[in-house]
């Protein structure tokens, strides 16, 4: 896949967005190899990242300790860049993250992303572990941003080594357009998840572009969007494929989350999150490479993405791999 910034269908980057899933009958050390698995093969496909979610509490997601993990992707891998998709800020001191990102630079010079949330990424008690309510405000959040950037531009009274100095890109993610917003007065790159929030995409992209200032790091808005995307040789396949995504939904809705259980027939009861009938976006891609090429198609035409982070909840590893192997060649 060529790699470039240009907003046509052909050469849109696309990149991987990892939560390391857990299936059913299996254990954490094989979701972890599963992922480097994964992170080999979209390098040689030629995903443009490889980014790791932080997740806690949940027994079907091994993303918690993200940084960890960006390590071993790094150390597997030769060129594809790799970030956090991302680091829930709050749940962390700046310091330390300015220490791990600057410890992950200095290995992997110039291939680091450092993505930013402000969400939990779990629920309220887990959070409450983690001492997230030392910073539990929604003013914290910049000012956490702002320390953490006083690190790496060594402008802090503490130091941060390894860190002060390194050149780490500074993505906003967001579910909503607070991130938005604060991406564009910063002049950051923004990377919204449409993948659980179709209906907020467009209306926080509006927000991002309009209101963007240039930077020093980004002379205009850039914005990466999140996509669930399930692809095999046929629609009925990958509508079999996504029973497995489906069952992890119901799961969180109730708040008993489990690890990915294997495909079965039709979910009766099933709602998906998808859009009002007021937005076209929808935050999930399920078909063979027709419906896919279809669908991304209207995706990217909808949102004028600069690129896209696909995520794709499935059971079995060899149908994962495939899934992203048809999105690349669909893409080529």
């Amino acid at each position: 896949m060529k790699r470039t910034n240009a907003k046509t269908f052909h050469h849109i980057p696309l990149s991987v967005l990892d939560l390391i899933p857990v299936s059913e009958g299996s254990d954490i050390p094989t979701a972890l190899y599963h992922s480097i698995d994964l992170a080999q093969h979209a390098e040689r496909w030629g995903f443009n990242r490889y980014w790791i979610a932080e997740h806690h509490n949940n027994p079907g997601i091994a993303s918690s300790a993200t940084s960890v993990v960006m390590g071993q992707i790094g150390q597997a891998t030769n060129e594809i860049r790799i970030g956090s998709g991302g680091i829930m800020l709050p749940n962390h001191a700046a310091l330390v993250i300015a220490e791990q990102f600057g410890t992950l630079e200095a290995l992997f010079p110039g291939r680091i992303d450092l993505g930013l949330g402000r969400a939990p990424g779990t629920d309220q008690v887990t959070a409450y572990a983690l001492r997230r309510t030392l910073n539990q405000r929604v003013e914290d959040f910049p000012l956490q941003v702002e320390e953490l950037e006083s690190y790496f531009k060594g402008e802090s009274r503490v130091r941060a080594i390894p860190g002060e100095g390194a050149n780490i890109p500074i993505w906003l993610l967001g579910s909503s357009d607070f991130s938005a917003r604060l991406a564009a007065l910063k002049g950051k790159p923004f990377s919204f998840a449409s993948h659980f929030s179709p209906d907020y995409t467009l209306p926080a992209l509006r927000s991002y572009r309009e209101q963007f200032e240039p930077s020093a790091a980004l002379s205009k808005p850039y914005a990466m969007l999140g996509l669930n995307i399930i692809a095999a040789e046929s629609d009925e396949k990958a509508q079999w494929l996504a029973t497995t995504q489906k069952q992890m939904l119901i799961a969180l809705r109730s708040g008993m989350p489990t690890t990915l259980k294997p495909p079965i027939g039709e979910i009766a009861d099933f709602s998906p999150v998808e859009p009002s009938k007021e937005n076209e976006i929808r935050s999930s891609i399920i078909g063979g490479p027709d419906t896919v090429k279809r669908e991304l198609e209207k995706f990217i035409e909808l949102t004028a993405a600069d690129e896209l982070i696909i995520t794709s909840q499935i059971y079995d590893q060899q149908e994962r791999l495939r899934s992203y192997e048809i999105i690349a060649a669909l893409m080529a």
